[in-house]
C-alpha cells in the first residue's frame, strides 16, 4: 500500500468507525466494534476496496494506533474520537500530573474563556508529551502547546481515561487548569 493509499484508507476508516458507519451501511455494537468481514464487504460496495491484509497492515503500522482489532481478528473499532454514541469501556485511570493539548493561537481566546470542550466528540483528547501535542496542533497551523494541570483536575473530581493508543480522555478541561506551556507563544 502506498503512503497516499494508506492515508486515504485511514481517513476513510476514521470517517466510518468514528462518525458515520451508516454511510456504508455498517453497524457498530455498543462498544464501537464492527465486523471486519462486514467492513471489508461494505467498503468494497462503496468504492473503497480494501483487503484483509491491507486492513491488518494499516492497523498494525499506524503510528497513532487509531484503530484496534480484536484478538481473534474478527472485529475492529476506532480507539477514540467518536462522535457516534459508543461506550469504549475504558476504566478510569490516574493521569500524569501534567498533560498537554496542541492547538493554534486563534483558539486561545475561547479556551481561556471556556476551557477545552469535547465539541462533537465524547471526550477532550490530551497527550502525555509535548511532542505529540505539537503534532496535533500543527495540523491546523503553527501550534501552541497547552499544559493541563491533570493532578489538580483529578483531585477536584474530574475523571480521566486512557485509550488503547495512549490518548488521555476527559469530559472537559475547565480554563482554570489550562496554561500555555513555557516557551510557547500565547
Amino acid at each position: 500500500m502506498t503512503p497516499a493509499a494508506r492515508t486515504a484508507a485511514s481517513k476513510f476508516l476514521s470517517f466510518v468507525l468514528r462518525h458515520h458507519p451508516e454511510a456504508i451501511g455498517l453497524a457498530l455494537d455498543p462498544h464501537g466494534w464492527a465486523s471486519v468481514d462486514e467492513l471489508l464487504a461494505r467498503a468494497g460496495e462503496h468504492g473503497r476496496p480494501l483487503s484483509r491484509a491491507e486492513l491488518v497492515e494499516l492497523v498494525g503500522t499506524s503510528p497513532k494506533h487509531r484503530f484496534a482489532m480484536s484478538e481473534d481478528g474478527t472485529r475492529i473499532r476506532a480507539s477514540q474520537g467518536h462522535s457516534v454514541d459508543v461506550d469504549l469501556g475504558y476504566a478510569p485511570a490516574v493521569p500524569p500530573a501534567r498533560l498537554f493539548h496542541g492547538t493554534v493561537a486563534s483558539a486561545l481566546p475561547a479556551i481561556r474563556a471556556e476551557g477545552l470542550r469535547r465539541m462533537e466528540r465524547h471526550h477532550v483528547h490530551l497527550s502525555a508529551d509535548e511532542a505529540t501535542a505539537r503534532g496535533v496542533g500543527a495540523r491546523r497551523g503553527t501550534p501552541v502547546i497547552l499544559e493541563i494541570d491533570a493532578a489538580a483536575m483529578q483531585r477536584d473530581g474530574h475523571a480521566f481515561f486512557v485509550s488503547a493508543n495512549g490518548v488521555w480522555l476527559t469530559e472537559e478541561v475547565p480554563s482554570r487548569y489550562v496554561s500555555v506551556a513555557p516557551g510557547d507563544p500565547g
